[in-house]
């Protein structure tokens, strides 16, 4: 499996990678900014989400329908978003678009005009987008258990922001930021499919040249410091709703640790699919819930597991034993070959599927350019995936269930549940 990547690295520091895919007609390019809600200081906190929606609003050459009429004419899916160690925006197009495609990508995240009235309108979507999370209880719960596991981070703070500090934005709070954080240093380009790699350094050059070749100067180093998990116990009562939410957290290795992927492979087990253990469990077995599953974050310093499930009142004691019965049995017990087996296969297909999609291939070169530095090949992580043993799998459940840091969160009609320390000990 030959992989065809290239990489160039402009004055100013913009990178660019891509990777060809012989046979199809397909391109999906990208603009990446090693920026997300975790570089925010708190009285900025969306300010990336907040410029991800911005930016379609309209630059210095385009209206913000000209952006969706040109967008429709291309064909193809223009797709933003906003991480807490992120933002992108890619497009995927045929392979003889790809020129206006990159030349609106590049305009909107180069020139966008940040008209105030404009601003003013896309602060009440944004507010709006914040009611439905308010209305979603599992993602509310998300946001309230997030803000009581990470306190006093930006890794705790929601990334669409407050209503506070979204209402505080303004047209020079807007500028002034964009100017210093998507700046050519923080950017990756990254594009898969059918191109050629000088054509579109060449693309990146005429879009981005004025920043490229001016005095510019590099954006100050914004402070990542690490976070430090705290092990709450949040309990928050909602009547009206008719079932109980719960989390229960583990901490995990991050993006970089050499455990990830048998931590990967144990979190399928635990969690990941119909067959996972949980679901069996908790679902198949008992009927106890629609929805129960469990996976890990990972960002680039620290990683979180997590166990969900939805379930009625009634039954909600009986759901977090069985999920902490499942953690114990794999800290106790080594995970049968047999299960491993599953697991990897389940992650090999879901890998290998993945090298059909240009769109996938682009966002991956994206993100191990600005999680790991490098290229990490795909022969590399088949590699790591079937050399993990069940060894593997039980060190890192016994590294990470054992923990003092263990937390639960619930959220909804709770019946009257309560939960003590003592109950959560692995």
């Amino acid at each position: 499996m030959i992989e065809e990547v290239r990489s160039t690295r402009l004055p100013k520091g913009i990178t660019i990678l891509t990777e060809h895919m012989p046979g199809l007609r397909s391109v999906t390019a990208g603009i990446w900014v090693r920026r997300g809600s975790r570089h925010e200081t708190p009285e900025l906190n969306g300010i990336c989400h907040f410029i991800e929606h911005a930016v379609f609003k309209g630059t210095q050459r385009r209206t913000a329908r000209d952006i969706a009429v040109e967008s429709d004419r291309l064909g193809g899916n223009l797709d933003a978003f906003t991480t807490h160690e992120m933002t992108g925006f890619a497009l995927k197009v045929a392979d003889r678009s790809l020129p206006q495609a990159f030349d609106l990508l590049a305009d909107l995240l180069a020139h966008p005009r940040f008209d105030q009235i404009d601003l003013e309108r896309e602060q009440r979507v944004i507010l709006e987008e914040m009611k439905m999370v308010e209305d979603t209880p599992d993602e509310l719960l998300g946001e309230l258990f997030n803000a009581a596991y990470f306190p006093d981070h930006p890794l705790g703070r929601p990334i669409e922001g407050t209503e506070e500090t979204v209402s505080s934005f303004n047209q020079d709070t807007i500028s002034a930021f964009h100017a210093r954080e998507f700046s050519p240093s923080n950017l990756v380009v990254a594009a898969a499919g059918n191109l050629e790699h000088d054509r579109l350094v060449e693309m990146v050059e005429a879009a981005f040249g004025s920043a490229l070749n001016g005095d510019g100067h590099k954006p100050p180093a914004v402070s990542e410091r690490r976070p430090f998990p705290a092990a709450p116990i949040l309990i928050e009562q909602k009547k009206e709703l008719e079932q109980a939410h719960l989390v229960i957290a583990a901490p995990w290795p991050d993006a970089r640790d050499n455990e990830r992927y048998g931590a990967s492979l144990l979190a399928s087990v635990m969690g990941g699919g119909t067959s996972s253990r949980l679901w069996q469990t908790i679902r198949e077995e008992r009927g106890l819930a629609y929805s129960v599953g469990a996976g890990g974050s990972t960002f680039s310093d620290v990683g979180v597991f997590t166990i969900y499930a939805g379930t009625s009142p009634e039954h909600v004691d009986e759901v977090v034993d069985l999920s902490l019965s499942e953690m114990r049995r794999v800290v106790n017990e080594s995970v049968p070959p047999e299960e491993l087996k599953l697991a990897k296969d389940q992650a090999l297909s879901s890998i290998l599927l993945g090298l059909e999609s240009s769109s996938a291939r682009a966002s991956a070169l994206a993100r191990q350019e600005i999680i790991h530095g490098r290229h990490i090949t795909t022969e590399e992580v088949i590699q790591k995936i079937e050399a993990v043993e069940p060894d593997d799998l039980q060190r890192v459940a016994r590294r990470f269930f054992t923990s003092e840091s263990l937390a639960l969160g619930a959220l909804g009609n709770l019946n009257g549940f309560r939960v003590d320390r003592s109950r959560l000990r692995i």
